[in-house]
C-alpha cells in the first residue's frame, strides 16, 4: 500500500499535538497523525464525534488552540500569511455539498481559482477548466449549471475545482453524504483512480463504512471526546485488531468486506 511504500520518507502532512476548541471550551485534545505522500487518508467517527474540526484546522478555516500543522515538513501555522496562503496553493477542498456557485456553469465554476491566481488567457482557462471536468467523467457538461446534474455529478464538479491549481493534496469533507450507495461508489472509485493516475495524496472525512473499506489506506479514529484519538492505523487491521471496543464497534457495523 502507499502507506507502506513511504513510510520512510517525510510525511506529507503532519499533526502534532492539535487541540481545538472555541473561547475556553476544547473539542479535542493532543490530536496526532501523519499522513504518507500518496496515501488515501481517512478521519472517521460516528456522527457528531467532531471529525470535521481537524481538516478545518488543516486548511486554515481555524486556528488551533495548541500545536501545528506541517506540508511537507513546512509549520502552516507557524508560517507568515504570505507563506500561508502558498501553502493553501498546494491542496484542494472538496465541500460536502459541493459549494458550486449556482448562477455559473461547471467550467465557470471551475475557471475562478484559475482566473484569481494564475496568468493564464481565457482561452487557456477554458481549455484547462475542460480538462478538469474531463477527469472527473464530466466531458461535455462545461456548459451545464449546478442545477441541472445529479447529487453525483455535483460532487464530481467539486472535485474538478478542487483540482483546477494541479494541487498536491487533496482534502474531503463527507463527499458521500446525501448520496445513494451507486454513486458513492462512483465516487471512491474516482477517488482511488485520482490518486493512482496523478499521485495526489487525498484526505477524506467520512463515516460511511463502505468508503473506509474500499479507499482508506490509513486512518485515525476519533471518539468525540475530549481526548478523542483512539486508534491509527489501517481500518481492516483496526477492525480485526484493535483492542478499544468503540473502534471494533465502528468498524464492524452492519456488511464490510
Amino acid at each position: 500500500m502507499a502507506a507502506a511504500a513511504q513510510s520512510h520518507e517525510r510525511a506529507h502532512i503532519e499533526v502534532h499535538d492539535l487541540t481545538m476548541g472555541y473561547g475556553g471550551y476544547v473539542v479535542q485534545r493532543d490530536l496526532n497523525f501523519r499522513v504518507d505522500r500518496g496515501e488515501i487518508f481517512v478521519i472517521m467517527g460516528d456522527r457528531g464525534s467532531g471529525k470535521s474540526s481537524p481538516l478545518r484546522h488543516m486548511i486554515g478555516l481555524r486556528r488551533p488552540q495548541q500545536g501545528d500543522v506541517l506540508y511537507s515538513g513546512a509549520s502552516f501555522w507557524s508560517a507568515t500569511d504570505e507563506q500561508r496562503e502558498r501553502l493553501k496553493r498546494s491542496f484542494g477542498v472538496a465541500y460536502q455539498g459541493g459549494a458550486l456557485w449556482s448562477s455559473m456553469t461547471l467550467a465557470e465554476n471551475v475557471s475562478l481559482p484559475l482566473e484569481q491566481y494564475t496568468e493564464l488567457s481565457e482561452p487557456e482557462i477554458r481549455e484547462v477548466a475542460a480538462f478538469k471536468l474531463a477527469l472527473v467523467g464530466l466531458a461535455g457538461f462545461e456548459d451545464f449549471y449546478p442545477s441541472e446534474i445529479s447529487g453525483g455529478m455535483l460532487k464530481r464538479a467539486g472535485v474538478a475545482r478542487a483540482m483546477a491549481l494541479d494541487p498536491e493534496v487533496l482534502l474531503f469533507d463527507e463527499p458521500s453524504a446525501g448520496l445513494d450507495p451507486i454513486s458513492s461508489r462512483r465516487l471512491d472509485d474516482l477517488l482511488l483512480e485520482l490518486r493512482s493516475s496523478l499521485g495526489i495524496t487525498i484526505v477524506v472525512v467520512t463515516h460511511e463504512l463502505a468508503s473506509i473499506f474500499a479507499i482508506a489506506d490509513s486512518a485515525v479514529f476519533l471518539s468525540g471526546e475530549v481526548h478523542a484519538q483512539l486508534a491509527v492505523g489501517n481500518p481492516q487491521e483496526l477492525r480485526d485488531t484493535s483492542h478499544d471496543p468503540r473502534v471494533r464497534n465502528f468498524l464492524n457495523r452492519g456488511e464490510h468486506p
